[in-house]
């Protein structure tokens, strides 16, 4: 589901409950442990170790006696049971990823030591199938990646943007049943308790990535005494969902931090690709090429939308950025579309995945936190965002379907703070797209003495055992095999 978590990008922690100790509701989360059925789990390519389990769990923590879902569990047991120390919880990005595979997948990439030391466990949020699962049943358009993330007019206009989210969150309420209403961080973090009560642990340990940074946050919050070790890799900014909606607008700067990295690469001599003589000539090439795509799209068949337009290709830049392996691609798109000409329209997930991701990461943004309803304020973003930050084109501060959400926030947001056990290590990527080092930087701040920060110079999106650094990757994987952090933040080269 790494396509997914890019695609839908992030969400992070914002200010409101009061923590320390469990609040009555978020005490209820940990009450009726169950007993698993262990089976096979479906799919191919997995690791025949692996398992599959389904806990119940209240859809409204309110009401916990009331209506129950599912959420689907996997496991991958310890290597070594003379050394095992508990589980790890793989917490996916998204909002609108799941982790069912990991356990086969990146688990396996983890060293022995930490393979040893932990079950590992993966599991799919509240509304992602095979949990109980939701559909909003949007028009085949609205499944656009450039109409999920809110593209502005050529000329700046939000109206278009402001139609597309009351279709879509009016589709939300006709079609995505009470569960809709009910998907949120706080209760995944809930669900996540319940989780760790199910598998008869007293604490648990975990690794989220990207939007699971948030949901990590959110465990920390209100489960403090039952965390053990706490990786948060590729860290959001702890106020993401407020007036300021950073957790958008972190594209901004994610954006600007990447694309000298990416100038560099396609100007390199012997470069295949390359676009250009110099770095200094790139940015120009592609805010000229985009420009005229806004005004000349180029016929795309297949794709959706079914062209070439300026917002798809500034759509593509962001999806690249993630990671520098993907560059080539950009390259190419840029230099067909500077002959007149597409390649091969890209493939997407099946409809009914898109669909169950899209519902899910709309629910959770739109109930975590009120969005304005006021044209004029979208609007006045827009042009500064576009005057302050081109590459993004005022992407970052346009409406998406919040901004029509038919419900309000059930609860208050998450407020990060610094009271807790000091069992986080967070590790970072200089150069993030998605999750950039300046709103890690004020997580960093929020947790105080609670977490201590490797950064990465480096360059991409999921910084442990991907994009990150050999130093950065030998810290996480001591802690997680030992307990032992860096005495002080560190940076690796």
């Amino acid at each position: 589901m790494k396509q997914m978590t890019k695609s839908l990008a992030l969400i992070a922690a914002a200010s409101g409950v009061v923590f320390g100790v469990l609040t009555p509701l978020s005490a209820s989360a940990s009450s009726g442990a169950q007993a698993l059925k262990w089976t096979k789990c479906e799919g191919s390519g997995l690791d025949p170790r692996q398992r599959c389990a389904t806990v119940s769990v209240p859809m409204d923590y309110a009401d916990p006696d009331g209506p129950q879902i599912e959420i689907a569990v996997s496991r991958i047991r310890s290597e070594n049971p003379d050394a095992r120390r508990g589980a790890l919880l793989l917490i996916p990005g998204g909002p609108g990823g799941d982790s069912m595979n990991d356990p086969s997948e990146k688990g396996q990439k983890l060293p022995q030591s930490v393979r040893d030391a932990y079950d590992l466990i993966g599991f799919a949020p509240r509304g992602m199938a095979p949990s109980t699962a939701v559909d909003c049943g949007l028009e085949q358009g609205d499944l656009a990646r450039t109409t999920l993330l809110p593209w502005p007019a050529p000329d700046g206009s939000v109206d278009a943007n402001m139609a597309a989210g009351k279709r879509m969150a009016d589709a939300c309420a006709r079609n995505g049943g009470e569960l809709i209403r009910h998907i949120s961080t706080l209760n995944e973090a809930r669900d996540l308790d319940r989780v760790r009560a199910a598998l008869g642990e007293r604490k648990v340990s975990a690794w989220g990535v990207s939007y699971g940074t948030y949901v990590g946050a959110a465990y920390l919050q209100l489960f403090p005494q039952r965390t053990d070790r706490v990786v948060l890799d590729s860290n959001d900014h702890p106020d993401p969902v407020l007036a300021e909606r950073a957790w958008l607008a972190a594209f901004e700067r994610g954006a600007e931090d990447n694309f000298p990295e990416f100038a560099k690469w396609a100007s390199a001599p012997g470069n295949p690709d390359r676009l250009a003589d110099t770095a200094a000539e790139v940015r120009p090439l592609f805010l000229g090429l985009a420009a005229r795509l806004d005004r000349e799209p180029i016929p795309w068949p297949g794709a959706n939308p079914a062209e070439l337009n300026g917002n798809v290709l500034r759509q593509s830049m962001l999806d690249s950025f993630y990671d520098p392996e993907d560059y080539p691609a950009l390259a190419r798109l840029i230099r067909a579309a500077q002959q007149g000409t597409v390649p091969p329209a890209p493939a997407g997930p099946p409809e009914a995945v898109l669909q169950n991701v899209t519902a899910v990461a709309a629910a959770t943004i739109c109930n975590d936190a009120d969005w304005p309803s006021d044209p004029a304020v979208y609007r006045k973003g827009v042009a500064e965002s576009r005057a302050k930050y081109p590459l993004t084109g005022g992407m970052p501060r346009n409406a998406m379907p919040c901004a029509a959400w038919p419900w309000e926030p059930k609860e208050a947001p998450v407020r990060v703070t610094d009271r807790g056990p000091s069992n986080v290590l967070m590790v970072q990527n200089e150069r993030d797209v998605a999750t950039p080092l300046s709103g890690a930087l004020k997580l960093r701040e929020a947790l105080g003495r609670r977490a201590v920060m490797v950064t990465n110079d480096s360059t991409g999106h999921d910084a442990y055992l991907d994009n990150g650094t050999a130093c950065g990757d030998a810290t996480v994987s001591r802690f997680l095999a030992t307990g032992k952090r860096p005495a002080a933040d560190l940076y690796c080269e």
